[in-house]
């Protein structure tokens, strides 16, 4: 009985090679099959273009272009007036841009929609799209992504954490200031176990808030020093970093020691737990809160790949994040025009 239920094993083991197959496949296909519409699409919206430009069409004639698609392809769905506009939209906000628009197939009409409705500049639109190829996103995850203002608090954790090595710029695109954790539903009071046990339940929204590319280690995870126990809250693992990722929950402000706690677990993960092809661990002190001037005291000197970051319970309006951006850019301005030029003491 033992020899038949090896052989099945071995048997479902092979099989599942064969799923596998088709499964890679099926994606293939789809990716194959998205790929050619959104060549359509763009095709039918730099001929409606060029048309209006010549004034051999007038705006009318798109109307009549929608009744003559459904007249001759009767049945046929998403060639309506508003849809043909949305095409011409489309390929005249990508045309010019060298950059974008070799990415433009990668991604689904429905995400294009979204992105062309939902954002403003051409780097934001291109910050979407890139997101989206690389955390494969559904049209819900990113509508939750855009208004959750992911674009601006990357740019504001720029402004704020410049990048000083290689490997920190690389972090620095992953990772993120702020964390909008709306999804854990806290009460007013609530434990640094509340949080953690609030993202291990909701970890389908964690992941999604802070990146696809996170697989979980676990919660709590025991590293030994000496002769005594210590216990990180949350230990992942990040795909496309290649290593590590420990993650502290704090329920009140950053304090510089802190930082101190970290860099031991830091140190303890790379050197017993690391393996030999995985870049250095990473950590993430997450706060409820943060002075920025008391970050970068603390951050100065700091050697290894900390990052400090705040997280919100409820979204913060777009309008907010727009403003501080706006501020970190008219302060730059004021510093560019402070600073003498070709050694000018005046």
């Amino acid at each position: 009985m033992k020899d038949m239920s090896d052989l099945k094993k071995k048997d479902d083991k092979e099989f599942l090679y064969v799923i596998s197959l088709i499964n890679k496949a099926k994606e293939k296909a789809l990716l194959s099959v998205n790929q050619e519409l959104i060549r359509l699409y763009w095709q039918i919206g730099r001929y409606i273009s060029e048309m209006i430009k010549k004034a051999e069409w007038g705006e009318g004639v798109v109307d009549t272009l929608a009744d003559f698609i459904s007249g001759k392809i009767p049945g046929i769905k998403g060639f309506n007036r508003r849809n043909l506009f949305r095409m011409r939209q489309f390929y005249e906000t990508y045309d010019n841009n060298k950059v974008v628009s070799p990415l433009v197939t990668q991604i689904c009409w429905s995400n294009h929609l979204l992105i062309l409705s939902k954002t403003k500049s051409i780097d934001e639109k291109e910050f979407y799209i890139r997101l989206s190829i690389r955390e494969r996103y559904s049209k819900r995850e990113l509508e939750r992504q855009i208004d959750s203002g992911i674009f601006e608090r990357s740019l504001l954790f720029a402004e704020v954490h410049p990048p000083v090595t290689q490997s920190a710029s690389e972090t620095s695109s992953i990772f993120r200031d702020t964390y909008i954790l709306d999804f854990l539903n806290l009460p007013e009071t609530y434990s640094e176990g509340d949080l953690q046990q609030g993202l291990v339940e909701n970890f389908k929204n964690f992941v999604l808030e802070f990146g696809k590319d996170f697989a979980f280690v676990g919660r709590e995870y025991r590293i030994s020093v000496g002769n005594k126990d210590y216990f990180i809250d949350l230990l992942f693992y990040h795909r496309e970093l290649r290593c590590l990722v420990a993650i502290e929950l704090k329920i009140d402000d950053f304090k510089p020691e802190y930082l101190g706690k970290m860099n031991f677990y830091l140190e303890a993960l790379d050197r017993d737990v690391r393996k030999p092809h995985e870049n250095p661990s990473v950590g993430i002190i997450l706060c409820k809160s943060k002075d920025n001037e008391v970050v970068e005291y603390a951050m100065s000197r700091n050697m290894s790949a900390s990052l400090v970051a705040e997280y919100k319970t409820k979204l913060i309006d777009k309008r907010i994040l727009r403003q501080k951006l706006e501020e970190f850019y008219q302060l730059g301005i004021k510093n560019e025009e402070s600073t003498p030029e070709n050694g000018d003491r005046r």
